[in-house]
C-alpha cells in the first residue's frame, strides 16, 4: 500500500472519530454550534440544509446537543445512489447545490457545506453554488480546503496542487495518491485532477461578499477557509 494511502487512512478516515481529520472537524464546527444555540433560543426548531453532507458527519456531535436545540437536518446530494428513508431529525433529497430553485429564499435557518464548493466545477459553477447558499439560507457556514496549505487534502501529496497541470496529470496516471486511485488513462487523469479546485482567501471573499472569513490552521499554516454569515435574529 502506498504511503499516501496509509496517510489517508490514519489522517482523514472520518469514520474513525479519533483520527486527526475528525478532531479538526469537530473543533472547526464551534462557530456553527454557536449559531445553532442562538437560533434555538428564538425558534421552535432549527432548520439546517447540509449540501453534500452525510448522516455520519453529524454523528461527530452528541445527539443530546442536536436534540436539545431541536435541529432538523436536510441532507442534499447529487443522484449518485438511492436515498435513505427520512428518519428522526434527518431528511434526504436529491439536489444540485448550484440550483436550489425548488426552495424559496431564506427557507432554511442555516446552510452548511464541508469541503464541497471545491468539487462543483469551474468558477461559474462555484459562483452559482455560493449564490444559492446565500439565497436559501438566513445564515451559512461554508468550509473549503485552503489553496496555500502545502498538502493537497484529497491526494495527500505535498505541493501537488501547485505543480503545473501536465505534471499533475502524469502523476495520477503513474500512482494511486491518497483517496485517488491510479488513473486508467489520460481521460481519467483529467477527470481526477479536475475533481477538486482549491480556493484561496480572495476567491472566497469574492464568492461570499459580506461574510466573515475564518482560517483554520494546522501547525500555524492555513488549512481551510470558512465563510460565515450569522442569521439575523431581529
Amino acid at each position: 500500500m502506498s504511503l499516501t494511502r496509509v496517510l489517508a487512512r490514519r489522517l482523514v478516515n472520518y469514520e474513525d472519530h479519533r483520527c486527526l481529520g475528525a478532531r479538526l472537524r469537530r473543533a472547526r464546527l464551534e462557530p456553527l454550534l454557536g449559531m445553532i444555540r442562538q437560533l434555538s433560543s428564538r425558534c421552535r426548531s432549527v432548520r439546517l440544509l447540509d449540501l453534500g453532507g452525510t448522516e455520519e458527519y453529524w454523528r461527530m456531535l452528541p445527539d443530546s446537543f442536536l436534540s436539545q436545540h431541536r435541529v432538523e437536518i436536510t441532507l442534499a446530494n447529487l443522484p449518485e445512489q438511492d436515498l435513505p428513508e427520512n428518519h428522526g431529525r434527518f431528511r434526504f433529497l436529491v439536489a444540485d447545490g448550484c440550483d436550489l430553485s425548488r426552495h424559496e429564499d431564506n427557507s432554511f435557518h442555516l446552510v452548511h457545506s464541508n469541503s464541497v464548493i471545491e468539487h462543483v466545477g469551474e468558477w461559474s459553477r462555484m459562483k452559482q453554488f455560493a449564490s444559492e447558499v446565500a439565497r436559501v439560507g438566513q445564515g451559512y457556514f461554508v468550509q473549503t480546503p485552503h489553496y496555500w496549505f502545502p498538502v493537497e487534502p484529497h491526494c495527500l501529496t505535498p505541493c501537488f496542487h501547485w505543480l503545473p497541470r501536465p505534471w499533475r496529470l502524469a502523476l495520477v496516471q503513474r500512482f494511486a495518491l491518497g483517496n485517488w486511485p491510479r488513473a486508467a488513462g489520460l481521460d481519467d487523469a483529467v477527470r481526477i485532477v479536475d475533481s477538486a479546485r482549491l480556493l484561496n482567501r480572495p476567491m472566497m471573499a469574492q464568492l461570499f461578499p459580506g461574510a466573515s472569513l475564518l482560517d483554520e490552521r494546522l501547525a500555524g499554516l492555513p488549512k481551510s477557509i470558512i465563510a460565515i454569515r450569522p442569521p439575523s435574529l431581529s
